[in-house]
């Protein structure tokens, strides 16, 4: 039985790699407190183990998979990236691309130091900084070095080991660093910064929430009263007697009739208006004396809540308080706010600041759901239609390029495939963002090109290696570990310095910066946890965007300066 089982993965190398992404993402789903070894270090363990069997895997399907997941990786980042190099965000790219080049030089130096070869140094560089993409560029410059095959496989085999000893450090080492050990590095007291940043920028604390019976948004009828203050003016006016809050009048009670309020509905005396609004706000209304009105089929108005991507030239870099005093925005609540490929829940503050490529969640009526629409962007409505004509052409375009080789006198440059994947998705996904009419590629689909496109990789650079990985390891020793540690840890507390210090973050965002720019959410999540707020992931979305891009490319051009 034994013998049949071997031999048939032999013969059918398809079922080994099913085999290393079955126990890869079984085994890499659990965590301990939000920590653990993830998909892709348990695919590729696990793919080592099944390697032990002599399977040999040829073909395509390694740079297949591995140029999927660099253009859905580009895809996601798109928006933020170029914003971050064109816009506002200029100061968070620059700082990116510092904390980049640090932790470059950390594997790179240590490399040297420790007596590395080119496979060991970018296993070491991609398991320190959990940034396994760059394995896939590591390989292609390699394999443009021209070296012997039996010299070309020995540097393989041994990047996987390097990659697979120094990766649970850099993620755990990594949330600590930032987490625990930076706040006290810094003197910052991390709860009562986020505190002072939500009051700086307009933030009100709400109690209750999801889960309690308290909820932010109401909507109650109230009776006008003859002589009123109210009575004569348009619904306009009277949303505007109470400039710092919004209020809005959404349905009025006539006589017997029932009618949707517009901004220039006319109030008269009699009238039971129903009112959206904050909670505290028709709580207080009431208490002044207001008669409220307890009318089922007045209140009981259509509303729907829609998430919506923001694509509006108008809208992108305004801050929440501008948009508020737009027409489109009119009794409509913003419930949500989310930003970047990792799906960042950005705090609504009223100089919170939307961006192209965010998606937000807004509620209220339906009319008025439609006309914020037309303002923000488009509906982002649940589909499981991806638009693989758009996938194809464009990975194909980006890889096209990527293969030219252009020569700066007798040195051949190139970006390779793999790099003119990730910029053509780079590209394409902002252009995504600008005009919505093509390209849409669910976020379901995003995510499985994004991370089944590199596990399928790393599988097949697993099981190929896995013959090599046990010698590999024995020769690398313990202190390969200890290397990884230094590699991890030494740009990291360089970064939180430069980040407060030269740059001069606010307290409450300079670690998200710092998470962001070294693709740690792990880190991220410790933080705030830590912090008791979101406020820290204000500085992770640009910061994320560059460094991922940066990060990768630096696979390749570690190979360059060891080589």
């Amino acid at each position: 039985m034994t013998d049949w089982f071997v031999q048939t993965l032999r013969s059918y190398p398809e079922i080994a790699i099913f085999l290393s992404l079955a126990f890869g993402y079984y085994f890499g789903s659990f965590t301990y407190k939000g920590l653990g070894l993830g998909a892709v270090t348990a695919t590729l363990i696990a793919a080592v183990i099944i390697g032990q069997l002599d399977i040999k895997i040829t073909g395509p399907l390694k740079p297949t998979f591995f140029l999927m997941f660099l253009f859905a990786i580009g895809y996601g980042v798109g928006p933020q990236f170029v914003r971050g190099i064109a816009k506002d965000g200029i100061p968070q790219a620059l700082f990116a691309v510092v904390v980049c080049v640090f932790c470059l030089g950390g594997a790179y130096f240590g490399a040297r130091i420790a007596g590395y070869d080119v496979g060991a140094a970018a296993g070491l560089y991609a398991g320190s900084q959990t940034i396994s993409a760059s394995m896939g560029l590591a390989t292609d410059a390699i394999n443009r070095l021209g070296l012997p095959p039996e010299e070309s496989q020995k540097i393989f085999d041994a990047m996987p080991v390097a990659y697979a000893v120094t990766y649970l450090f850099g993620t755990i080492g990594s949330a600590i660093v930032l987490a625990l050990l930076g706040p006290t590095l810094l003197g910052i007291d991390l709860e009562v910064a986020c505190k002072r940043y939500e009051e700086e920028h307009g933030a009100k604390k709400q109690l209750g929430g999801p889960g309690t019976a308290w909820h932010q948004f109401e909507l109650r009828a109230f009776r006008v009263r003859e002589g009123g203050p109210v009575v004569g003016k348009t619904a306009q006016e009277v949303e505007a007697l109470l400039p710092d809050q919004r209020v809005f009048v959404q349905r009025i009670r006539r006589d017997s009739q029932l009618v949707d309020a517009t901004a220039d509905t006319v109030i008269q005396a009699g009238d039971v208006v129903a009112l959206a609004g904050r909670r505290d706000v028709l709580v207080n209304l009431a208490g002044a004396g207001a008669q409220e009105v307890d009318d089922r089929e007045l209140l009981a108005v259509p509303a729907e809540g829609l998430d919506v991507y923001v694509t509006s030239k108008f809208a992108d870099g305004k801050t929440l308080a501008e948009l508020a005093k737009a027409p489109g925005a009119r009794g409509v609540y913003l419930r949500k706010i989310t930003r970047g490929a990792v799906a960042t829940d950005i705090p609504i503050l009223p100089d919170t600041q939307l961006q192209r490529g965010d998606i937000v969640t807004i509620v209220g009526r339906s009319q008025d759901i439609a006309s914020a629409t037309k303002m923000l962007g488009v509906p982002d409505r649940a589909t499981d239609v991806a638009d693989v004509a758009f996938i194809g052409a464009a990975i194909a375009i980006g890889a096209l390029l990527g293969a030219v080789v252009y020569k700066v006198g007798s040195v051949p440059f190139t970006l390779s495939t793999s790099g003119g994947a990730l910029i053509s998705g780079l590209f394409f996904g902002w252009l995504r963002s600008v005009r919505p009419t093509f390209g849409r590629i669910p976020s379901s689909t995003v995510w499985f090109m994004n991370s089944v496109g590199l596990n399928v990789f790393i599988a097949v650079v697993g099981i190929a290696s896995g013959p090599g990985f046990v010698a590999g390891l024995k020769q690398l020793g313990f202190s390969l570990f200890l290397w990884g540690v230094a590699v991890t840890t030494v740009p990291l507390i360089l970064a939180m310095y430069v980040g407060k210090y030269v740059f001069r973050f606010h307290d409450a965002i300079v670690l998200g910066c710092c998470s962001g720019a070294r693709t740690t959410t792990a880190s991220l999540g410790m933080i705030n946890d830590r912090a008791k707020s979101q406020i820290p992931g204000l500085g992770y979305t640009v910061t994320y965007a560059v460094g991922n891009t940066l990060l990768t490319i630096w696979g390749m051009v570690l190979v360059m300066l060891l080589a």
